[in-house]
Formats: C-alpha cells, structure tokens, sequence
C-alpha cells in the first residue's frame, strides 16, 4: 500500500527491512512527507539494511546532475549542523534584544515599543522555535548534545520566550483581525505560525489530569506548582482560547485541595458560568440595561448561532432613544458584547456577526 501510494494516512517513522533501490526506494521514502504539521516537519526512517549507498544513487539518478542540491532537500542535515544553527538564532535573539536595550530575558519582551519592534521579535523568536522543534524530531541525540542544547537556551527560558511569543502574537494578530487592509504591509504579512507552538500532549484533558495530580500529593512530591502549571498552560499555543479562564480558575483553587479529574471539570464549567454571568452584568450595567434582558438576548444567539439585529433593536428601545443615538448605543453595546460571544462561540462561526467585527 505504501508503495502504491493507495495509503493516505500520516506517516511518522518508515521502517526498513527489504533491500530497496532507485524509484522502489524513493517513493517508499517519500511516504514520509505525510506529515501531520510543523510540530513534527520530517519523518523518519530506521533502515536495518544500512543502504546509504543505495539512497545516494537513487537521489543521483533521479536528481540530474546537482544532486548535492537535491540531497539538502531531500535529506535533513545530522543534528550538530542543526544544533549549531539553533546556538546562532539564539544569539541572534540576544543580539537582537541588547539593540533594544534589554537584558535578553523572556519578561523583556513585554518592554519592546512599538509594533517593528514587537514583529522583529516574533520573527526571531520563530526561527529559535522551529530549529527547535527540527530538533526534538532527532532521535539519535547523544546525553552531550542534549547537553549542550540545554545549555544554549534552557527549558524553563525556552518555556518563557514561548509565553512571551504567544502573548506578542496574539497582540499583533488582533490588529490584523481589527485593522484588515488598514493594518501596516507589515502586520498584513505576519504568518504567526502558531502550530510551532502548540503540542497534541498540552491539551485541556492532559492540564486537568496534571492539576487534579498535582493537588492530591503532599506538597513535597506534587508533579507541578501551581506556577508551573499557569506557565506550561501559557506557552502552548493549541490553549490559547481557554488560557485566560484556566488561569484565573487555576489561581482560585487551592493546591492541597485533593480534587479529582471530574470534580475539576465540573469546577470549571460553573467557574465559566459564573465570570459569564458577571460580565454580563458589567455590560448591561454599563449601557442601562436589565441583566436578564442582555443574558436572553445572548442566549438566544447562542442556541441558534445567528445575530438578530431586530432584535437587537429590542433590546434597546427601552433606554427611548432617538434613531441616531440608538444606532450610537448600539455599535457601542455590541463592541463590548463581542468578545463575550466569539468566547462563547469557541471557534464556530455566529452568523451575521462580521457585520460588527
């Protein structure tokens, strides 16, 4: 199947134990570039026939006669040339960093001025991202290598500077969202690249299990701190939606607490519930109107996922106001109940919304 190319599923690692040349051997290698994402960007192979010589031939055959170029494409370099790359990205963020006047330390980043400066980060802090996620694909790493990439940025900087990515970049993708074709060229062209981030292993079910395993233990032999999890939470990517509320959720439990995985959830979903309802009540406080009034008039776009503008309307003609100061309080209403919605909505589209975004 795999080399018929009738398989079509995501392959990770191709192992090898028939002798294999020219085409035979290309195609069965290429069934590695079935790559899920940039989180895992190369397959590998475990060859027991050891036919390097039988991979040269058929790269130069089917290459014409740059085949040295083609080998940089076909072939990832060995670990110490990425290692080495990886060392001078993260120089080049430290150098980059003391041009700005900062001490190249992860909560510098938040110092940054202005909107070049904050896209210079993002675009060098990619790079030291990728050659890392390039080498966490390696599985022949010796102890000194992984030593020595240890030591060129350590895990818990490393975890920062993706924190302060995350936040940066989510800063600058909302303009690009709120600006459109306003935005500077800039901004436009950003690509956040927010797969490099993210991992399948840091998702909601695994921070439950990390917390309610963590709260169980005594204090001395708990996995995680409190701070630790807030931090790990804050550096992935694939939580970006969630983190703000599991932040908050996470800072109010109390760590000796010895919850269990459903008694967290459940303490979650009311948490959610709750600040929901408080914010709310903010906004209807804030424009006069009746708490009960907004949370149906959400309820409502919720249960049928559309934007009703009539009623809309309605909501506001109690507050007697002429047409154009009620189009005012209108525009002005919905600004602030939109991010409430699109939170609510968890990445399913509202329809009839854009109109407000």
């Amino acid at each position: 199947m795999l080399l018929t190319g009738f398989d079509s599923k995501y392959l990770n690692t191709l192992y090898v134990d028939k002798n294999l040349k020219y085409h035979g051997l290309i195609q069965a290698f290429s069934r590695t570039n079935r790559v899920l994402n940039d989180t895992k960007p190369y397959g590998n192979i475990l060859d027991f026939r050891s036919q390097q010589e039988a991979v040269n031939q058929a790269i130069a055959l089917f290459s014409g006669e740059d085949n040295e170029k083609a080998k940089e494409i076909w072939l990832v370099e060995p670990a110490p040339a990425v290692i080495e790359a990886y060392k001078k990205a993260v120089e080049a963020l430290g150098v980059f960093m003391h041009e700005h006047n900062l001490v190249n330390e992860p909560q510098e980043v938040y110092n940054l001025k202005g909107d070049a400066a904050r896209i210079a980060f993002v675009k060098n802090f990619k790079e030291v991202q990728r050659l890392k996620t390039q080498l966490d694909q390696y599985t022949d790493v010796t102890e000194e290598q992984q030593a020595k990439i240890e030591a060129i940025l350590p895990k818990e900087s490393l975890q920062e500077f993706r924190s302060s990515y995350i936040e940066t970049a989510k800063q600058l993708r909302e303009i690009q969202q709120k600006d459109g074709d306003n935005a500077t060229p800039e901004i436009q062209q950003l690509d956040f690249e927010f797969v490099l981030f993210a991992s399948a292993v840091i998702d909601y079910d695994y921070i439950m299990s990390l917390i309610a395993d963590s709260t169980q233990r005594k204090p001395a032999k708990q996995k995680m701190t409190k701070s630790q999890v807030i931090s790990l939470l804050s550096s992935n990517a694939n939580m970006m939606d969630e983190q703000e509320d599991l932040t908050d959720y996470i800072n109010g439990l109390d760590w000796n607490s010895g919850q269990d995985v459903n008694t967290l959830r459940n303490g979650y979903d009311t948490f959610k519930i709750e600040k929901n309802d408080k914010e709310l009540t903010t906004v209807a406080h804030k424009h006069g109107l009746q708490t009960a009034d907004l949370k149906l008039f959400v309820d409502n776009i919720m249960n049928r996922m559309i934007f009703d503008g009539e009623r809309l309307t309605d909501l506001v003609e109690p507050l007697d106001l002429g047409w154009k100061d009620r189009r005012i309080k209108e525009l002005a209403l919905m600004e602030d109940l939109l991010p409430q919605l699109k939170k609510l909505a968890e990445g399913r589209e509202i329809s009839g919304l854009a109109a407000y975004e």
